[in-house]
């Protein structure tokens, strides 16, 4: 009878520790390798979006994209392309022109014991200057107020427009890009030809909010155009882009135009609820003297100027 000898089990052959661990290493790597070039297809992928006009085929990429142009905030709606816009006004007649049009905010809808300060800053030649006695009258004083910016002003002035948009007591808003009246058949205001189409009304206001989108971080909320005049199609397109439409209800400097004594004169006479339009951009006139007088005045009647995101402030109606 032939007797085999029985390995003891923990005398395993030097040889077959060897291959086993060859293969373990093996199966390892190849497990390596299958990840780093997962994760490096990954990377691939996310660099190259928006360079592609088709993605390359992924089984791991299931979700369903978003359509181009949507908002990623739940929050805020996407904003319509130029050509959504072409479709829905191209050809529509106006029929009102004006400063206080329907669907503008001229004051606010509430009566409430308050005044929303406005400033321009218009920008262009004769227009890019800053009213630096103003601008520290309003942060010496925790003056809230809205600036409204131009394209051209923010350009020419890149320190002071991030310097009012890191201020919380001030909210930016959008005053177009090349500073002219809101109009789809090219109406003029003191002398300025406006906007002659929808399109021409989209890129004065998405020009301007790309700028400004990029300065304070997110879209501003609030438009004026230069000069103030819109015709009613123009606030329906401004309103459909997600703005609301911002006129006032009491002239503040005239264009820095008034003395001193006037902007006192015209401002002191402010009511509960009206938005009073003034400009930043034209240091040594009497805006800044004039506003210095008037708040205190506002203030002993029992207004104070308060912010236009305030909630116990309802927007235009």
């Amino acid at each position: 009878m032939r007797h085999y000898s029985r390995q003891p089990e923990n005398d395993i052959p030097r040889r077959l520790i060897l291959t086993g661990a060859a293969a373990v290493t093996s199966l390892a790597a190849s497990a390596l390798i299958s990840t780093n070039l997962s994760r490096s297809s990954n990377s691939d992928e996310h660099a190259n979006i928006g360079n592609r006009t088709s993605p390359l085929p992924n089984a791991a990429s299931t979700a369903t994209p978003a359509p181009q142009g949507a908002s990623l905030s739940p929050e805020e709606p996407a904003v319509p392309g130029k050509d959504a816009i072409l479709a829905e006004f191209m050809g529509l007649k106006p029929s009102q022109w004006g400063l206080q049009l329907p669907g503008t905010m001229s004051r606010l809808s509430t009566r409430i014991a308050g005044v929303v300060l406005t400033f321009d800053c218009c920008g262009g030649p004769g227009g890019n200057e800053v009213d630096e006695e103003l601008i520290s009258l309003l942060e010496r004083t925790h003056t809230p107020a809205v600036f409204f910016l131009n394209t051209r002003w923010v350009q020419a002035n890149p320190a002071n427009a991030k310097r009012l948009a890191a201020n919380p007591l001030f909210e930016i808003g959008n005053h177009g890009t090349k500073h002219i009246p809101m109009s789809v058949s090219g109406r003029s205001a003191y002398g300025i030809p406006g906007t002659g189409s929808p399109s021409e009304v989209y890129d004065e206001v998405m020009a301007a909010q790309d700028i400004l989108s990029d300065l304070i971080e997110r879209p501003p909320k609030y438009f004026r155009p230069g000069t103030a005049y819109f015709d009613d199609i123009a606030v329906s397109i401004v309103r459909k882009l997600g703005l609301t439409p911002v006129s006032f209800s009491v002239n503040g400097d005239g264009g820095a135009t008034y003395t001193s004594e006037t902007v006192l004169n015209e401002v002191s006479k402010a009511k509960a609820a009206d938005i009073i339009i003034a400009h930043a951009n034209h240091p040594g006139r009497g805006t800044a003297p004039g506003m210095s007088a008037a708040l205190p005045i506002l203030r002993a009647s029992g207004l104070t100027a308060i912010s236009i995101n305030d909630p116990t402030a309802p927007r235009v109606a």
